[in-house]
């Protein structure tokens, strides 16, 4: 006889007869008997995965009841044994499918170990083969909530230990789609993404593989709380050193298109020993709207060979899309530079920020030179060996965040080939201003068109005034928009008034600015955390304005100080971009105006807030 639990529960007999069992308890029974390989099931136990922790009074005579039944289904083919406290089935010969997937499992799993790759693919593929669905469906809620947790834990590692058979023959091309769909199912399982990773990786999708990693420790940090684990972490590390390639043997099946391999022209990674073309960028996070004619001007700079040094700076306040346009610029212009796309983060996720000497060490091991960057402990070293490895290259490194000159200098790729884009919040005096980009925050009619991107076009305009009242609340600023219109994504059942009613009231505006990890408010305060004392009673003196432009006399009346040192501490901020100049007054003096969100965090600061993020600046960028 045949039982069958990897699926719908089934017994058949030899000649391949449906044995007929009807309702969900009996088949919970059968499958608690064949699930106890030969050993007594208690009447407890039963009754617990017939009805949970209300079992009726007649429980006992139920079981007797349900027992009989099998027996009479069964025949002489198998039998159950009343054995104090339960029940245990014989059925001497009978073929199992969970016995017979354990097997198949054990040596699948053995042949991977001795790198006997064929055998474990075809092995674990046959134990794969067996299940018909999901474990025990026919069965009680109580048993599939108590069996169905830890079978299907077991297939989903068999599944991966396939997948890595695979792997290391070469078929990463026919692998993809199906992991692709696994990570998404999967989310936080670490090794089905590090798989994910090493397959893209291998057909040249570097900078896919870096996004499925970035998403993978963007997910892990917001359900689990925690970073990514080895699994992940050293994929990373591999595919920025370049690591990921076939092994000898596998590669050479992969050329060859050996009978039972993955065929084909050519190996999908670098030959041993040669360095992998980085592909750093990031990818955008929904789609990239506005911006065109900075993007176009962008694109011209970083296009044109004119012998002049490309280096670019983007600049704004915190939230204005400085990173958006950077990373849409340069995959824009990714072709122009075949030697590599570099891309870093000059900031930590609390907002300090980072060495200079730990940034090489991610560049350098990008560039493929892993044992030098790890060697090397000492700055100065680093950057002699990252100068001689970008001497040539025809380079596009983007430095995101930059908190200043002292950073960015050693980051600067020696050869005049490259082209280095960056990202900051203060002007850079290595940055002619011709070069600069200034980003102010969008129009209306950007703004409308970034929430629309977002919330749907049709939810906006079956309420345009309230769109219009979001839109407003926002204050053109990007990252405010983009949370608004998160909100809203996620919200399918809130109408657009629902959340302008909530924006509308300036002391919670802030707040409700906020989605998952991404806070307007946060962003701002990072900016706010490191000033100066005179500018921050500036900013927090001048935050019960009316948002009008107003000049620097008017600020010292205001503040009581002094024309010139309210100048001084004006400029400063304007420097740090929280404040913007409006132009000149009838005397010929500028004009300076406060962001509409920024006078509300200013209205708003604590000394605590404040005190939280404050941290002492590395040696480097003091």
């Amino acid at each position: 006889m045949d039982f069958r639990l990897l699926g719908p529960v089934e017994a058949k007999r030899g000649g391949g007869s449906t044995v007929p069992l009807s309702g969900s308890k009996v088949h919970t029974v059968l499958a608690a008997l064949l699930l106890s390989e030969g050993r007594v099931v208690s009447d407890a136990r039963l009754s617990a995965l017939l009805w949970g922790w209300s079992p009726p009074a007649t429980a006992s005579a139920q079981i007797y009841t349900y027992m009989s039944r099998l027996r009479k289904h069964l025949g002489e083919e198998a039998s159950i044994v009343r054995r104090q406290p339960g029940y245990v089935l014989h059925a001497p010969g009978a073929w199992t499918d969970l016995t017979e997937y354990v097997r198949l499992d054990r040596q699948g799993r053995e042949a991977l170990a001795e790198h006997r790759h064929e055998d474990a693919a075809a092995l674990l593929r046959e134990a794969l083969d067996l299940w018909r669905g999901t474990a025990l469906a026919n069965t009680t809620e109580q048993m599939i909530e108590a069996e169905l947790p830890r079978l299907e834990e077991t297939r989903m590692l068999t599944l991966e230990s396939r997948i890595e058979a695979d792997l290391a023959l070469g078929r990463h091309e026919q692998v993809i789609a199906e992991l692709t769909a696994l990570v998404a199912e999967h989310p936080v399982r670490e090794r089905l993404r590090a798989q994910l990773m090493t397959a893209l990786y291998r057909c040249g999708r570097q900078a896919d593989a870096l996004h499925t990693y970035y998403e993978g420790r963007a997910v892990l940090a917001d359900q689990l709380g925690v970073d990514p684990g080895e699994a992940l972490g050293s994929t990373y590390q591999a595919v920025l050193g370049g690591d990921l390639g076939l092994t000898p043997r596998a590669a050479a099946a992969v050329v060859r298109g050996a009978p039972g391999k993955a065929g084909g022209a050519r190996a999908a990674a670098p030959a041993p020993g040669a360095a992998a073309v980085p592909a750093m960028l990031p990818a955008l996070y929904g789609e990239f709207t506005g911006r065109q004619a900075e993007l176009a001007a962008l694109r011209a700079r970083l296009s044109c060979e004119d012998g002049r040094p490309r280096r670019l700076l983007i600049t704004g306040m915190a939230g204005v899309g400085k990173t958006a346009l950077a990373v849409r610029a340069a995959q824009a212009c990714a072709a122009r530079f075949p030697d590599g796309q570099l891309y870093a983060e000059l900031r930590h996720p609390d907002g300090t920020p980072k060495e200079p000497a730990e940034v090489l060490v991610r560049l350098l091991r990008a560039l493929g030179r892993p044992e030098a960057a790890a060697a090397s402990g000492d700055p100065e070293e680093l950057v002699r060996l990252y100068r001689t490895r970008t001497a040539d290259a025809r380079l596009l490194l983007v430095l995101d965040d930059a908190v200043g000159d002292r950073q960015v200098a050693p980051l600067l790729p020696a050869g005049p080939e490259a082209a280095v884009l960056i990202t900051s919040r203060a002007r850079l005096a290595r940055v002619a201003g011709a070069d600069t980009t200034a980003l102010t925050p969008v129009d209306d009619d950007e703004a409308l068109e970034l929430l629309a991107s977002l919330a749907g076009r049709d939810r906006l305009e079956a309420d345009p005034d309230a769109a219009d009242d979001v839109v407003a609340y926002c204050a053109g600023l990007p990252l405010a928009l983009t949370v608004a219109g998160a909100r809203l994504a996620a919200r399918a059942h809130w109408p657009v008034s629902r959340l302008a009613a909530r924006l509308a009231d300036p002391d919670t505006r802030l707040g409700e600015l906020a989605f998952g990890d991404v806070s307007v408010r946060e962003a701002l305060v990072d900016s706010v955390r490191r000033l100066d004392g005179p500018e921050l009673a500036a900013l927090t003196g001048l935050a019960d304005g009316d948002g009008e432009p107003f000049s620097a006399q008017y600020a010292a009346l205001v503040l009581g100080t002094a024309e010139e040192d309210a100048e001084a501490a004006l400029d400063a901020l304007v420097d740090r971009a929280l404040l913007e100049l409006s132009g000149l007054d009838a005397q010929g003096r500028p004009l300076y105006r406060c962001h509409d969100l920024v006078r509300l965090l200013a209205a708003s600061l604590t000394t605590r807030e404040l005190d939280a993020g404050r941290a002492v600046l590395p040696s480097a960028v003091r």
